[in-house]
């Protein structure tokens, strides 16, 4: 089982897709399932999962930024109302949701939070590699961290385009992703995005701003 678990739609304030166009280009490329991880929001997981099917399945998730950076919620079912980072763990675990840190390391992201050993009870997993990590030494800190405090490790794409989306995630055995995740019963893959994306990105987020 194939899955790119960081996945951005139209919903995010930097994204471009359709939810049911990702669904459609992540069966074309072989994938047997996908998160999508908008920012602040459960919009474009919502809308995705109406297009799940029995051989390929939609974890709904957010991407939420906090006082201390970014946390991914997974498996999520209502909407993370909370900004403080504490609060926001506890409402993705109070609906029955893993808490993950996206790219934990990558020292080009205001939004990262850089985990350190002081916040791992609160975690379930670490992303160990992220497509858009433009630095291979910052996925590499993520894997190493993660051995040091056993961790589980998590991979997607952080695809905001349709040529990122599969470039990134992890393969599992197991049909239960969320068994998987918790006793990593997993392995990454993954190659890195263009840079040619970033620069697509912050013109988007430059325009969208603008135009408001």
């Amino acid at each position: 089982m194939k899955y790119d678990l960081h996945i951005h739609s139209k919903y995010s304030d930097d994204g471009a897709l359709e939810p049911q166009e990702i669904v459609r280009i992540a069966k074309g490329k072989g994938l047997d399932g996908i998160a999508i991880t908008d920012h602040n929001t459960i919009k474009g997981g919502e809308e995705a999962k109406k297009y799940e099917t029995e051989d390929f399945k939609v974890i709904i998730g957010a991407e939420i930024m906090t006082e201390k950076g970014e946390i991914t919620g997974l498996f999520l079912s209502q909407e993370i109302e909370s900004r403080r980072f504490q609060d926001v763990i506890a409402e993705i675990k109070a609906q029955g949701g893993m808490a993950i840190v996206p790219h934990p390391f990558d020292r080009l992201r205001h939004s990262a939070f850089h985990i350190t050993s002081e916040y791992v009870s609160l975690i379930d997993a670490i992303e160990g590699f992220n497509s858009r990590s433009i630095f291979t030494e910052d996925n590499k800190k993520a894997v190493e961290f993660a051995a040091q405090y056993n961790l589980p490790l998590l991979g997607g794409s952080d695809a905001h385009y349709a040529n990122e989306i599969g470039l990134g995630g992890i393969i599992t055995y197991s049909d239960d992703l969320r068994e998987a995740i918790m006793h990593n019963h997993l392995r990454l893959f993954g190659e890195r995005s263009s840079i040619m994306n970033h620069v697509r990105t912050k013109l988007r987020k430059w325009w969208r701003k603008v135009a408001k």
